[in-house]
């Protein structure tokens, strides 16, 4: 950590969003499929404040926004009608990688999907994104499914 101080989890507020847009934004992908700036993103946030089954976190030292990621509870009938979490949009901002801090905010995502009742913690990452593959992998993560996705727009 550049300031030594520890990072507090916290759920995200409004106040939070273009800290959290410019984190998203920030690398190859994000660059070319994020705008800051656009309101859309406030009222994306809006609908998750909202929603009981999703928690957009925060990662906060000296009152700036370090890290973020979305947690969602999502019930299902399979598996004897468990519960799972899937992790999204892990971000670090790039004065705070190296340090550990990715790590334990995926690390207080799984302790949260725990306290709900989750069975399993799942999530995806692009193909491309080889460094992230191998972080997931040490934290135990599985390549175990092949995710597919279908844009509409």
């Amino acid at each position: 950590m550049s300031s030594g101080v520890e990072p507090e989890f916290r759920r995200a507020r409004a106040a939070d969003v273009t800290a959290i847009v410019a984190m998203l934004a920030d690398d190859q992908l994000g660059a070319g499929r994020e705008r800051p700036g656009d309101p859309a993103y406030q009222e994306a946030f809006a609908a998750l404040d909202a929603d009981p089954n999703q928690l957009l976190l925060v990662a906060e030292a000296d009152g700036e926004v370090v890290g973020t990621l979305q947690l969602t509870f999502i019930p299902g009938l399979s598996r004897l009608g468990m519960w799972r979490a899937q992790i999204e949009a892990v971000r670090v901002s790039k004065h705070q990688r190296g340090g550990g801090l990715g790590q334990r905010m995926v690390e207080f995502a799984i302790a949260e999907a725990r306290s709900r009742g989750c069975g399993l913690v799942q999530l995806t990452t692009d193909a491309t994104r080889e460094h992230a593959h191998r972080f997931y992998e040490r934290l135990g993560f599985v390549a175990s499914h092949v995710g597919m996705k279908l844009p509409l727009t």
